[in-house]
Order: C-alpha cells, then sequence, then structure tokens
C-alpha cells in the first residue's frame, strides 16, 4: 500500500498554498495512476519510484486530467518528503522525459533547480492572443513568447493586475490551440507596481480547476526575462502562493514554502 503525504506548497502563509499529494511506494500502472488523481480531490499528484545510480527517484506527475511531463509545485512537495532525512541535495529524474533535477533546502524553502528546455515555435498570427483570451479590444504589454522549462508555456503579458484578474479566457479554445502546438497552456503575467511579478495560469477546461501556483511557468518566464522573479499568484482563488526563482549561470532555481498538510493519507 502507498505511504500518501499530503503537502501545501509555495503558500504565502502558515495553512496556504497549492495543494499536492506525493505517493511513496506505490507500484500502480499509468491508468491507475491516473485514476486515482481524478478522484483525490487536489491539483496534482506525484507517484515516487526507485531510481539508479544517476538520479535516487524518478518521479511521475498526474493532474485531475492528465499525466504530466513536469510539475513543479508536486516537484516542491516530493523534495520536502524526501529531503526531511537529507542535509546534502538530491537528484531525482521525471518519469515522461527522463529530465534531471536537483532537489535542496535552503532555510524553510525548498528549492528544485533545473535548466532551460527547447520549446515550439508555434505562429503567433494578429488576433490569436484576443481570440484565445476572449477579449478582443485586448492589448499586451510585450511581444508573445513561448518558453520552457520542462512544460511549455505560452507567455502573456498584459498591462496591470485589473487587466489580469478581469480575464475570462476560452478554455476550450486555448487547450485546443496547445494541443496543435504541443504548449501546455497560457501563463498571463504583469508587472506590479511593487516591482515583483503576478500571474494566471490557463491549462485546464473547467474555470474551477485554476492553478493557484504554477512552477513551470515560473522557470520559463525566468528563462525568458533572464532574471530572478517573485512572482505572486493565486489570491483571487483564496489560495495566495509566492514562487521565488533564481539564476545561477544556467540553472534556473525554482523555490517557496512546502509544508505537511496530513502526514499520512493512506
Amino acid at each position: 500500500m502507498a505511504v500518501i503525504h499530503e503537502l501545501k506548497c509555495f503558500g504565502t502563509q502558515t495553512g496556504e498554498g497549492n495543494p499536492a499529494l506525493v505517493l511513496l511506494e506505490g507500484a500502480q500502472d499509468i491508468a491507475e495512476r491516473q485514476a486515482f488523481a481524478a478522484q483525490s480531490g487536489v491539483s496534482a499528484c506525484v507517484f515516487v519510484d526507485r531510481g539508479d545510480k544517476q538520479a535516487a527517484y524518478v518521479l511521475d506527475y498526474f493532474y485531475p486530467h492528465a499525466r504530466s511531463p513536469l510539475c513543479l509545485h508536486a516537484t516542491l512537495a516530493a523534495a520536502r518528503v524526501l529531503l526531511e532525512q537529507r542535509t546534502q541535495p538530491l537528484t531525482v529524474r521525471t518519469a515522461m522525459r527522463g529530465q534531471l533535477l536537483e532537489l535542496s533546502q535552503a532555510g524553510d524553502d525548498v528549492f528544485i533547480s533545473l535548466r532551460h528546455q527547447p520549446a515550439p515555435s508555434p505562429e503567433l498570427p494578429p488576433g490569436l492572443v484576443q481570440q484565445l483570451l476572449n477579449d478582443e479590444a485586448l492589448e499586451l504589454a510585450s511581444a508573445p513568447v513561448v518558453a520552457s522549462v520542462g512544460s511549455p508555456k505560452l507567455l502573456l503579458e498584459v498591462r496591470d493586475s485589473a487587466t489580469l484578474l478581469g480575464l475570462r479566457p476560452d478554455l476550450a479554445r486555448i487547450t485546443q490551440w496547445g494541443k496543435e502546438h504541443g504548449v501546455n497552456g497560457c501563463y498571463v503575467w504583469c508587472r506590479r507596481a511593487d516591482g515583483h511579478l503576478e500571474g494566471r495560469n490557463f491549462n485546464h477546461l473547467d474555470p474551477a480547476a485554476e492553478d493557484a501556483a504554477t512552477g513551470v511557468a515560473a522557470g520559463a518566464l525566468t528563462a525568458h526575462l533572464q532574471s530572478a522573479l517573485l512572482i505572486y499568484q493565486g489570491s483571487h482563488l483564496g489560495q495566495p502562493c509566492m514562487i521565488r526563482t533564481r539564476l545561477v549561470q544556467d540553472t534556473i532555481q525554482i523555490g517557496g514554502a512546502a509544508e505537511f498538510a496530513h502526514h499520512n493519507r493512506a
């Protein structure tokens, strides 16, 4: 029987954050894992399997609607569990694409180190973004771009928080466009008055499933802007989150809080 840990990740305060389940010693096949994730009631599950000499563990990610090549808030949760009895960084591998990740701790935060990954370069014709975001009058603050640290995102900068929070995108069109071009949704972001960033992720057909914190998008944005960032997300969902990123030469580090909500749900 799997040992199941429930954690909240990237929260700005104790008890807050994006929930994830970490499952250890679970031998389910892919279909069983997907069924479990669909019934889990949380935004992401990560199944932790034994690795090899190069990577101590393999992480297999599932959202309620699909298996994923990479989910960083679930990775953050797994890192907190796997580093409980360790002081040294730990190398793991993703199940779908074999991407190597380094997990480490710095004070109360957990960090994931990874590298910029190749991303699709789809044509972005005039009017496409307005169609995806369901706003014909929308003006972007910078040119749209696709970037990736393992799960490609279409990055769209809008002018302010009011515009960001007022978006009611065409989720079905975003999903269809993403499937056609190998892009995992849109990450819409803006620059706040305090110099930090704020974002929203659109990668689900159900508006109620909007992500409270999207680490892969924060990583993609860091790769695109070539800068360390502090990104806020999820406050309008009642789950305020904060993601810290750092840039160390060609390595991107994505981190934040990860705390146990329930130590074992098995």
